[in-house]
């Protein structure tokens, strides 16, 4: 009886407190109120940092991005540092902006955007440009809107006086659309920023007012290559020349198609090239071949994406891939190859307890409940790389539509309450013991 009852207290007590969180208090409508009245400025900021081009490549622009976001974090107490890469790799280098008001009670944060866009200074797209509720522009959603909905979220929590006793560290990288390499220097300071973190948020576009993203995929390559016997075609099949290049490639593609497929994994052949002299430029995914119609194919080149979702999943992927391509037709041989760029950012229920305290929020304010988006549909991100050292919360950005083509724009009716939604998010984890 007295289990019964402690039960029924504790599920009381789970109530009350759910019923508590999905209540607005005092300070939480200021920090709404100040978000309204910074929501203008913020807009002019917006236009400003997307009219300068910060193509991963253009260097200088990204550059330039950074010492803007760099002198706005100054004004509201964050200390900036810029970290240049090295000069090999071609890259500009991350901004660091941390806050650490010593004695810290709540969650420590790590908040990612990124500088840089996927247009480069040669893209005839380089402007911003308004049109009824829409803001279009290059990385006016990728991201350059979330790395404002982070700034100014914190503006209004700072201009609220709730940033005391608090560890905040927003990090905007230079090369999230074109990662640079090695890995280890490119992501070595995010990964350090997040093991003094407990929890990372994502800007990244939001997938609608009712979702936020608590996996993501991974990200990466292979290049597949097949051998076969040079020799005229009247002799394909027989046992001196066997199938030839080209036939071996077709069955380990099917093979493929055939056995892989499984939940939350895809794996696409992007490119290919094949016949008696094959050239390929890896880097730059270009091809040229010679050959015959009666010469049998000596040699076939196809490059692939992989996505999973967790890293056991890549490992038994890649298992597969490799027990198929060792079974090869009569007098041919292949070989495969991995690069794995981003990691994946499995679900986790820690990543669910953020979830739970955005959907809380999005309740109080009126907006319905935030369901987690399906992985399978999103891509890799910057986020991935710290998801083994701590929780996670994505897809916490601009709504709208085009990502990466010139049609590319932000709803601007709700960016408002997606800056408003950040801030209270951030506001309750860093009061969170």
């Amino acid at each position: 009886m007295k289990i019964i009852k402690l039960s029924l207290a504790l599920l009381l007590f789970i109530n009350i407190f759910s019923v508590n969180a999905q209540k607005l208090s005092r300070i939480e409508k200021k920090i709404l109120k100040q978000v309204v009245n910074n929501n203008d400025e913020a807009l002019t900021l917006l236009e400003k940092v997307v009219n300068i081009n910060s193509g991963t490549m253009n260097v200088l622009g990204v550059e330039k991005v950074g010492s803007v976001f760099s002198e706005e974090f100054k004004k509201i107490g964050f200390t900036p540092t810029w970290i240049p890469m090295p000069s090999e790799m071609e890259r500009a280098g991350h901004l660091f902006c941390e806050l650490n008001t010593g004695n810290v009670q709540g969650k420590k944060l790590l908040l990612i955007g990124h500088l840089d866009t996927v247009f480069e200074e040669n893209s005839p797209f380089q402007k911003a440009s308004k049109e009824k509720n829409k803001l279009y522009g290059p990385g006016v959603g990728d991201i350059k809107g979330g790395n404002i909905i982070v700034l100014y979220a914190l503006k209004a929590l700072s201009e609220t006086g709730v940033l005391k006793n608090t560890q905040i560290i927003a990090a905007f990288t230079g090369d999230e659309e074109k990662v640079g390499f090695p890995l280890s220097i490119s992501r070595k300071d995010l990964i350090d920023a997040s093991k003094r973190s407990d929890i990372a948020l994502g800007f990244e576009g939001a997938t609608g007012l009712n979702y936020a993203t608590v996996a993501r995929r991974s990200s990466g390559s292979w290049i597949l290559k097949t051998k076969g016997v040079r020799a005229h075609s009247s002799g394909i099949f027989t046992k001196k020349v066997g199938a030839g290049a080209i036939f071996e490639m077709s069955r380990i593609l099917n093979d493929f198609y055939n056995e892989l497929p499984e939940q939350n994994l895809t794996f696409n052949p992007a490119t290919i090239v094949g016949g008696t002299i094959v050239n390929y430029d890896s880097a730059q995914s270009k091809g040229t071949m010679f050959g015959k119609t009666n010469i049998v194919a000596q040699e076939a080149i196809v490059k692939g994406d992989l996505r999973c979702l967790t890293n056991e999943q890549i490992e038994n992927t890649i298992a597969k891939m490799k027990a198929i391509i060792s079974t090869n037709l009569p007098k041919t041989s292949a070989t495969i190859s991995f690069q794995l760029k981003y990691p994946p950012m499995k679900p986790t229920p820690g990543n669910y307890a953020i979830l739970s305290v955005l959907d809380a929020i999005s309740v109080a304010m009126g907006k319905g409940n935030v369901k987690a988006y399906d992985p399978s549909k999103r891509g890799a991100g910057d986020i991935s790389f710290v998801a083994n050292y701590v929780d996670c919360l994505d897809g916490l950005g601009t709504m709208g539509k085009g990502s990466h083509t010139p049609n590319e724009y932000i709803d601007l009716n709700h960016f408002k309450e997606l800056t408003q939604r950040a801030a209270l998010l951030i506001y309750r984890l860093i009061n969170q013991k």
